[in-house]
């Protein structure tokens, strides 16, 4: 894979089934735009697609419950994505909304006539709206914010204070936009929206208290479409997610259990009864904590029979699992499989008996599945042009020094070798590399590098315990994963002992840079991206910082000290890479160039790299042809240092 094949990922997403009609959301980055391209294909139960909407921005594609519409994102114009709406028959997409930073996430009603959805309104005067006096500023020239609490920005958004996410009902069969008045005030973001099966509520998820103060908790909200104040439905144990509401009153939620700002858990399945009577629902936990890691993100909850189906995360795939109804922390092993072994299910659908996902594996980034009558049959082959020159992933387990299992893989170039080897360490730290197609190992192992990636403790999917061992110890058992797992690959023939790089992105780029000063004769050159590199100043200065610095290393100056990679800077003398993003809001890149500087006073061979205007997603979604100069990036660095 070279690295301008980016285009080649074509990935299919939101998959919507309702009898013989099958969507799919379809995305691949497009260099000539230098942007995202985004089309609705319609998929054939007996095989093939073909296109059902022809971009070059949809998205998100819902259809109606009676069947007969189509609801979707497209942007068009500066104004973001906007709702449209068609026939499911085929025909003219209409716009129904006109919003004017875009819709975030919608939903239909029961009736197939009216959809809820959520959208961010800016004070007047701020992005691009006419202010008090019917003037348009730039943004430069805008008033100043006055900023009074910690929750005020969010990575790869923005400000959130001067433009909160409010819900708004619009009825679906408007010939144009119509002026929308929203159902929530200014005073917190909602999300998530669902309908009660009666039509009059739709549930929202809202921080606690409706937002009165900062909070990581998030409770579930009533807002009566008549207007009126939302009401408490459920109080949960810690946060919810993706609600759904059945036609017997029954909501089921991702959630997690926690106090304070310690987070680092596992998401469970939960339910309660709906209610909207001002007496708040308390919900009972479906799903092991130890063994159950839900995927809020693959989508919501969804009823099949008397089960449940949640997406699973569970060493490095991620399953469509079935709960039992009336289960009480029901174990890991005691769920049905249905998809993702080996595998990733980006997102599923059902309707009836059958199930529409999305699953990715080693060789591709996700083909629709359609499951009916217990067989699962792959429908498209979206991949096609990519799989022919994908790079196998070998499966590896070894065992660190206190005999703690480590789970990875390496990916391995043509040819006998021995190869270069690099050790590439993902992000989070909760968060795992998959069995699914991983575009820069893809890259780096068709350029002759054997990448070897390994989830340590720290890492999601492998049991709570295993994702909390690091929590206020980091760069302690994860170091000495990291380690053992390395030296397992090394034993391989192939691999050539003699010339390992090492490189990461966020934690990876911190753990990059812990171990460049700590066990720097073991690596020939490092490249460090995103980092964390002192939790002094990112306490105070990464939109997160407020919160995540206590639950992972804690309030002592000290022991901050202690755990910043910044701090054993002179330890470093082999040649560094720092490589940041200027709008960079998660890691800051003060944090990039606290380093730089550090190094290059020390005589350190140093390059820094710096994107403009990129976040702390460049590598996953940035613009495309950033992520193809950085790609370019990579292979230099490593051609000089590894040959």
């Amino acid at each position: 894979m070279l690295p301008t094949d980016i285009e080649l990922l074509t990935a299919p997403r939101s998959p919507a089934l309702h009898g013989d009609l099958l969507l799919t959301g379809l995305s691949r980055p497009d260099l000539k735009a230098n942007r995202a391209h985004g089309v609705v294909r319609r998929v054939s139960p007996a095989g093939g697609d073909r296109p059902w909407t022809h971009g070059p921005r949809d998205s998100e594609p819902a259809i109606s419950p009676d069947g007969t519409q189509v609801a979707f994102l497209r942007v068009t114009g500066e104004r973001g994505a906007q709702l449209h709406v068609m026939p499911a028959d085929g025909g003219e997409a209409k716009r129904v909304t006109d919003v004017p930073l875009g819709v975030e996430g919608f939903r239909w009603a029961p009736d197939s006539r009216r959809i809820a959805f959520t959208a961010r309104i800016p004070e007047a005067g701020r992005y691009g709206t006419p202010d008090a006096d019917g003037e348009t500023v730039e943004a430069a020239a805008e008033a100043p914010r006055r900023i009074t609490r910690f929750d005020y920005r969010i990575d790869d958004i923005g400000f959130l204070r001067d433009r909160p996410q409010r819900l708004f009902v619009v009825d679906g069969s408007v010939e144009e936009p119509v002026e929308l008045t929203p159902l929530t005030d200014e005073q917190v973001d909602v999300h998530d929206p669902e309908w009660t099966p009666d039509g009059e509520f739709v549930l929202v998820v809202a921080p606690r208290d409706w937002g009165r103060v900062e909070t990581l908790n998030a409770d579930l909200y009533a807002v009566p479409v008549a207007g009126g104040e939302p009401v408490l439905a459920v109080r949960t144990a810690g946060d919810a997610a993706a609600p759904l509401v059945t036609a017997d009153g029954v909501v089921y939620f991702h959630g997690i259990e926690f106090t304070g700002p310690d987070m680092v858990r596992n998401r469970g399945l939960w339910a309660a009864p709906l209610r909207t009577d001002g007496e708040p629902a308390t919900p009972r936990r479906l799903t092991d904590a130890e063994t159950v890691d839900t995927d809020a993100g693959a989508g919501r909850p969804a009823v099949l029979g008397d089960e449940v189906l949640v997406v699973v995360r569970t060493r490095g795939a991620a399953e469509l699992r079935a709960v039992p109804s009336d289960a009480d922390q029901a174990e890991l092993a005691g769920l049905r499989r249905l998809l993702g072994e080996k595998a990733a299910v980006r997102g599923f659908s059902v309707d009836g008996d059958r199930v529409a996902a999305v699953v990715a594996s080693p060789v591709d980034s996700g083909e629709v599945v359609l499951l009916e009558h217990g067989e699962a049959r792959t429908l498209t082959d979206f991949s096609a042009p990519l799989r022919e020159n994908v790079r196998p992933a070998v499966e590896l387990t070894a065992t660190a020094a206190d005999g703690h299992p480590v789970h990875g893989w390496v990916v391995l170039p043509a040819g006998e070798g021995p190869h270069p080897v690099l050790l590439v360490i993902h992000g989070g730290p909760f968060a795992p590399y998959e069995w699914s197609l991983f575009d820069e190992a893809q890259v780096y192992a068709s350029a002759g590098y054997a990448v070897v990636m390994a989830n340590p403790r720290g890492s999601a999917g492998y049991g709570e315990s295993h994702g909390r061992a690091i929590v206020r110890a980091l760069c302690t058992v994860d170091v000495t994963d990291l380690l053992s797992f390395l030296d397992a690959a090394l034993e391989r023939s192939d691999l050539d002992a003699s010339r390992v790089g090492v490189m990461g992105g966020s934690y990876g780029g911190l753990m990059t840079t812990w171990l460049s000063a700590h066990h720097g004769d073991r690596f020939r050159a490092a490249w460090s991206e995103r980092a964390v590199n002192a939790w002094d100043s990112f306490a105070g200065s990464s939109d997160i910082g407020w919160e995540f610095v206590e639950c992972y290393v804690g309030t002592d100056p000290e022991v901050q000290r202690e755990r910043s990679p910044l701090t054993y800077a002179a330890k470093i003398g082999i040649p560094f890479a720092v490589v940041h993003s200027e709008e960079d809001w998660r890691c800051p890149v003060e944090q990039a160039q606290r380093l730089f500087v550090a190094l290059r006073g020390n005589g350190v061979e140093t390059e820094f790299l710096l994107f403009p205007g990129e976040g702390h997603e460049l590598s996953r979604s940035g613009r495309p042809r950033h992520r193809v100069q950085r790609f370019e990036a990579v292979l230099e660095w490593w051609g000089r240092h590894l040959g």
